[in-house]
């Protein structure tokens, strides 16, 4: 699975963050979402597919 996110779309609420620390980073001057890696690591698939459904400006986006 794949991961994008859409940077102007975010709000930095961090919740993606929150649920996975090892996917999603966040600028410290602003709070926008950073991807650490554009593909879904192992293990990780359900809290990446929570961060994308909490995400209150649905910034971000995971594909097969």
């Amino acid at each position: 699975m794949r991961i994008t996110v859409n940077e102007e779309k975010c709000c930095g609420a961090g919740q993606c963050v929150l649920l996975a620390p090892d996917v999603f980073d966040q600028r410290d001057e602003d709070g926008i979402v950073v991807l650490l890696t554009p593909r879904v690591p192992a293990g990780q698939e359900a809290a990446v597919h929570e961060a994308a459904a909490v995400c209150p400006a649905a910034a971000i986006e995971v594909r097969a």
